[in-house]
């Protein structure tokens, strides 16, 4: 198995990559239960990449529903390295119009899971650096990608998580724009908290469906509204994802692919044989 594979989590549709070559969809069991999906695998430009649906092929899993924990286990499993994550963002901010693409550096978290969002505990504990929870190499190949492709790209940015499924009232919206944070979203948060433990690097590609209700003078949200922005996201999401995964490097040498190194408070001789045993692709370099 590679271990210098790319992973991208996203809507249904991003798979039909120009190029992407070899499609295999592969089941994965993990000891935090089912992944979104299967995971699809092939090629593209030569890397091994790895696509996974967040919210299931047919859009059938609520984000509060979302596994994170089997989501990345299944993809560090599978030899990633690497997540670019495409999601749907609400805009907090007049500048981020529709169609815009925010790559966050920042996330505010307003679920009420964070749990869910750790493969540690059952013996094993470990307090994870995330200051800065976003992977600044890629955010930049990211960023570069999308000039180059002519998106409009801000680079950097706030991404508060809500809980979902409903969108924020009002008072919510207003005072998430007042604070001055930038975009609204209801799922990257917890892959972004599993990914830097299970040291992968991850960015975000945050694309822009519709201003959140804060802004009174905007039709209020819709699916149908997100539903058509998403659609004419999705050709520039593909070509940035196309131009930007031969700039990856092949061997995982970023700063997030050490992130456990300094972070695990329990003595090695002290960890329980069954959760070492489950949480042995997270831990392999460790053990």
């Amino acid at each position: 198995m590679t271990n210098n594979r790319i992973g991208v989590i996203g809507g249904s549709g991003l798979y039909h990559i120009e190029g992407f070559t070899r499609q295999k969809w592969v089941k994965v069991k993990t000891p935090f239960g089912s992944p979104s999906d299967d995971f699809l695998t092939g090629e593209l430009l030569g890397r091994e990449v790895l696509f996974l649906p967040r919210h299931a092929r047919g859009h059938r899993i609520l984000p509060s529903e979302l596994n994170h924990c089997a989501n990345i286990y299944g993809m560090k499993k599978l030899g990633v390295n690497w997540i670019i994550s495409v999601s749907a963002v609400g805009s907090l901010q007049k500048k981020y119009k529709p169609c815009d693409i925010v790559l966050p550096d920042q996330f505010l978290d307003r679920t009420k899971r964070s749990f869910e969002h750790t493969f540690f505990g059952r013996g094993i504990v470990a307090h994870i650096a995330f200051a800065d929870p976003i992977c600044p190499e890629l955010r930049a190949l990211l960023f570069q990608s999308a000039k180059a492709e002519g998106a409009r790209v801000h680079n950097g940015g706030t991404y508060v998580n809500m809980e979902g499924p409903a969108f924020s009232t009002r008072a919510e919206s207003l005072t998430n724009h007042r604070l001055g944070y930038d975009v609204i979203g209801m799922t990257n948060l917890g892959e972004a908290k599993c990914a830097r433990e299970a040291e992968i690097a991850y960015a975000t590609m945050a694309m822009i469906t519709d201003y959140d209700c804060w802004k009174v003078d905007e039709a209020h949200v819709t699916v149908e509204m997100v539903l058509a922005n998403l659609n004419r996201n999705a050709a520039q999401a593909k070509a940035i994802i196309a131009r930007v995964v031969p700039q990856i490097p092949h061997e995982p040498n970023w700063p997030c692919h050490s992130a456990l190194k300094n972070a695990i408070m329990t003595a090695k001789e002290a960890w329980p044989a069954k959760t070492k045993a489950e949480l042995k692709p997270i831990l392999a370099k460790y053990l």
